[in-house]
C-alpha cells in the first residue's frame, strides 16, 4: 500500500512541476540560470590561473594545499553559486518570491554539488571519490526537491524476500553507503594507529608491525559488521551462505591464507624483523618491511624482492642480525714459502685492523691452515658490526690492505707455473714448480 501511495504522490509531484514549467516566469528563470552559468565558466577561465599561482606558494601544509586546489578546480561552480545568490536577492527585492523559486532550487542544488565534490576530495581513490560525490548530491537533491520520503518508499518497495531476510534496493543502498563510510573511517583510524605504533620506542619492531596489522584488519571487520547491522541486516542469516563461500575461498586462497598465517608466525616468534640482514636462496639484503603476504627485502644493488612469508618458515634462512649485529668473516690467502709465517700473521692482523669497518674490540686472528703446492695458506678472521652495509666490499678492502702491506714488507704472493725442459732428442718434458 505504501508503495502505491508513493507512486501516486510522485505522479502528483510531477504534475505540479509540469504546470509550473509551462509558466513564463519558469522560462525567464531558466534563461537567467543558463546565462549566469556561461558567464561563470568564462570568468573562471581567467580567474583560476591567477589564483592557482598564489596557491602553489603554500609550503609545509599539504592538507591545506589539497583543499585549496580542490576549490580552485571548481572556481566556475563557486562563481555560479555567487551569481545565483545575487540574482535571487535581486529578484526577491523586485518581484514575488514565487517568481524566483526555480533559481532558489538551482542555487540549493549547486551548493550541494559544490560541497559534495569538495568534501569527496578527502578520498584519494578517484573512482570512489566521484561515486561518493554523486551519491551525496543525489540524496541532497531529493531532500531539496522534497521527494526523499517518496523515493525511499519506492526503493523500499523494490524488494526480494530471501527466507527471513527482506532484501530491498533501499537496504542495499544504505548498506553500501554505510559500508563505504565505516570502512574508510576504519582504514584512516588503522593507519593512524599504525603510524603511532611504528614511532613507539617501547615496542620491538616485530610487535609494532603485528599491532599495526591487527588494528587495520580488526577495525575493518568491526566496521563491516556495524554497517550491516545498522541497516537491519541479521548477520546470523548469512551464516550458511558465508560457510559455503568460505569453503570455496579456502581452496582458491590457500596460498594467500598460508602466507598470512606465516606472516603472523614470523611476527610472533620474532625470527625476522625490519632492519635485519638476511640471506635466502642466494638473495642477500636487509628487510625493509613485513606485509601480510610477503616480506620486502632490499639487496645491495637496489633491487627489492617481495618474498612470500611461507618461504621464511620451512627453508633455511640466514639472519645475520638475529641476536646481534656482530658477524665474523673469513679471508683466505697464500704467501711464498720464503716468507716467515709468524711475520705474515702479524702483518695480516695489522692490515685487517686498518680497515674502518673491522671491529677493533674483537681483535682479528690469522692462522696457518695448510702447506699448499706452491704457497703457505692462511685464513684471516675478523668481525664487523654492520652486515647491512655489505660483505663483499669489506672483504675487498681487507684484501687490498693485505696486498699493500705485503708489497711494503717484501712478501710475495705466489702463483702456480709450469717449466718445460727440452731434451737433446727434441722431446719436451713438462714439470710443475713454484
Amino acid at each position: 500500500m505504501d508503495f502505491r501511495n508513493a507512486i501516486d504522490e510522485s505522479l502528483a509531484w510531477a504534475s505540479r512541476w509540469f504546470d509550473y514549467a509551462v509558466t513564463p516566469w519558469f522560462f525567464y528563470q531558466a534563461a537567467i540560470i543558463v546565462a549566469l552559468f556561461l558567464v561563470a565558466k568564462l570568468a573562471a577561465q581567467r580567474i583560476e590561473p591567477l589564483v592557482e599561482n598564489r596557491a602553489r606558494q603554500i609550503k609545509g601544509h599539504p592538507g591545506l594545499l589539497r583543499v585549496v586546489v580542490a576549490l580552485l578546480r571548481r572556481t566556475d561552480w563557486i562563481l555560479f553559486t555567487v551569481f545565483l545568490l545575487a540574482a535571487l536577492i535581486l529578484l526577491r527585492a523586485v518581484t514575488w518570491p514565487s517568481r524566483s523559486h526555480f533559481i532558489y532550487i538551482a542555487l540549493s542544488l549547486s551548493l550541494a554539488w559544490l560541497f559534495a565534490s569538495v568534501l569527496s576530495r578527502i578520498v584519494r581513490n578517484r573512482f570512489v571519490a566521484r561515486a561518493l560525490a554523486w551519491l551525496t548530491w543525489i540524496y541532497a537533491a531529493l531532500v531539496i526537491l522534497g521527494i526523499d520520503d517518496d523515493a525511499a518508499t519506492f526503493l523500499d518497495g523494490l524488494a526480494i524476500p530471501l527466507g527471513a531476510v527482506r532484501l530491498s534496493v533501499l537496504m542495499m543502498l544504505k548498506a553500501a553507503l554505510l559500508l563505504i563510510a565505516t570502512v574508510w573511517l576504519a582504514v584512516v583510524v588503522g593507519k593512524y594507529i599504525d603510524e603511532r605504533v611504528r614511532i613507539s620506542e617501547e615496542l620491538t619492531p616485530s610487535i609494532r608491525v603485528l599491532v599495526g596489522k591487527v588494528a587495520k584488519v580488526g577495525l575493518v571487520l568491526v566496521a563491516g559488521a556495524i554497517a550491516l547491522s545498522s541497516v537491519g541486516l541479521d548477520l546470523t542469516a548469512l551464516t550458511i551462505f558465508s560457510g559455503a563461500v568460505g569453503v570455496g575461498l579456502a581452496f582458491g586462497l590457500q596460498k594467500v591464507v598460508s602466507n598470512f598465517v606465516s606472516g603472523i608466525i614470523i611476527l610472533l616468534d620474532k625470527s625476522i624483523k625490519p632492519g635485519d640482514t638476511i640471506s635466502l636462496e642466494g638473495t642477500f639484503g636487509w628487510v625493509r618491511e613485513l606485509r601480510a603476504r610477503f616480506v620486502s627485502v632490499v639487496t645491495r644493488d637496489g633491487r627489492e624482492y617481495l618474498i612470500p612469508n611461507e618461504d621464511f618458515i620451512t627453508p633455511r634462512v640466514i639472519n645475520w642480525s638475529f641476536s646481534d649485529n656482530l658477524v665474523r668473516l673469513d679471508v683466505n690467502f697464500g704467501v711464498s714459502y720464503d716468507a716467515d709465517p709468524h711475520k705474515v700473521s702479524e702483518l695480516a692482523i695489522k692490515a685487517a685492523m686498518s680497515v674502518g669497518r673491522v671491529e677493533a674490540d674483537r681483535r682479528p686472528v690469522c692462522w696457518l691452515t695448510d702447506f699448499g703446492e706452491s704457497s703457505l695458506n692462511f685464513v684471516l678472521r675478523f668481525w664487523i658490526h654492520d652486515p647491512q652495509q655489505g660483505l663483499t666490499n669489506v672483504r675487498g678492502r681487507v684484501l687490498l690492505a693485505l696486498w699493500d702491506t705485503f708489497r711494503e714488507n717484501g712478501i710475495d704472493i705466489p702463483y702456480p707455473h709450469r717449466e718445460i725442459i727440452m731434451k737433446p732428442d727434441g722431446r719436451a718434458e713438462r714439470s710443475g714448480g713454484r
